[in-house]
């Protein structure tokens, strides 16, 4: 599933090359995929001759403000698990997977292509809060990246939590955007096993694993997010940060520190990656 730098390496491509892009149209290959309104007819209306002025993301979520001449509304996006937005011709042949298309001027087009088809879309009409029709969004945490995300925020929200760190990592009431692939790459950098029970931890692990969290999107959004599966950019690009990364999809391998072997269990339904040297000893990774 793409998590925040895949979704905010889509953002940064969306905004290279849409912005101030009148939609002219669009078409809708799965009626389920479009999430509200619950017309599709209705949909396509209200983004029909709409000009893309940002792109913003809010956690996983993608979010477009439209204005036209006389109102602005919102198109959001959520790529689930296999999702993909790719800028296309519109001559290019159509994947079997392609669920939406918008259309813009010189024949260029957004196609929505999603193979499991978790992912969804919304249009948010002028004078509706997003939250009110989008409320995934109203339940996330801060972002990594705000001023709002710091040691005491975060040590708020695992205090007295009695379950292993990494499934409250996956929580998005807790840290929005982050998933399976850097909660395990951030216990990994901050030294913490991802059994260790939240109640457990001590400030200055709080502390290193908040700048963990950091450091590795960082990372990955230089290297254009992780490609394990389904993840391209918009203009169909694979994500590198797999082939740097310390502990995930890695496991029996040796670990690039210690030269141990990485460690994989089950942890809360999702596998878990860690080198039982380090994240026992409690090193943090530069």
């Amino acid at each position: 599933m793409p998590e925040l730098p895949e979704v905010e390496t889509v953002r940064k491509g969306l905004n290279q090359l849409t912005l101030n892009q009148e939609i002219t149209g669009g078409d809708v290959l799965l009626n389920r995929t479009i999430a509200y309104p619950f017309s599709v007819d209705e949909f396509v209306d209200g983004i029909n001759q709409n000009t893309i002025a940002t792109w913003h993301r809010r956690g996983k979520y993608l979010l477009a403000e439209l204005s036209s001449s006389s109102s602005t509304s919102w198109l959001g996006v959520h790529l689930r698990m296999t999702g993909q937005l790719l800028w296309l011709h519109r001559d290019e042949p159509l994947h079997k997977h392609t669920r939406v298309r918008l259309f813009f001027g010189d024949r260029q087009e957004l196609r929505f292509v999603d193979q499991r088809t978790f992912g969804k879309i919304w249009w948010v009409p002028p004078g509706v809060a997003v939250e009110s029709i989008m409320t995934g969004l109203a339940k996330l945490a801060a972002d990594p990246f705000s001023p709002e995300f710091t040691v005491e925020y975060l040590a708020s929200k695992l205090k007295n939590r009695r379950r292993p760190i990494k499934t409250a990592l996956l929580d998005q009431s807790v840290v929005a955007g982050l998933g399976n692939i850097y909660a395990d790459e951030a216990l990994f950098k901050s030294g913490i096993l991802p059994e260790t029970l939240c109640i457990d931890l001590q400030l200055k692990q709080i502390e290193r694993l908040r700048t963990a969290i950091i450091q590795v999107l960082e990372t990955s959004i230089q290297a254009g997010g992780t490609t394990f599966s389904n993840f391209l950019s918009v203009k169909g690009v694979n994500g590198n940060y797999g082939g740097v990364a310390w502990v995930y999809n890695r496991a029996g391998e040796a670990c690039r520190v210690c030269g141990r072997p990485i460690q994989r269990i089950r942890l809360a339904g999702r596998s878990s990656h860690f080198c039982l040297h380090c994240q026992t000893l409690g090193g943090v990774r530069s």
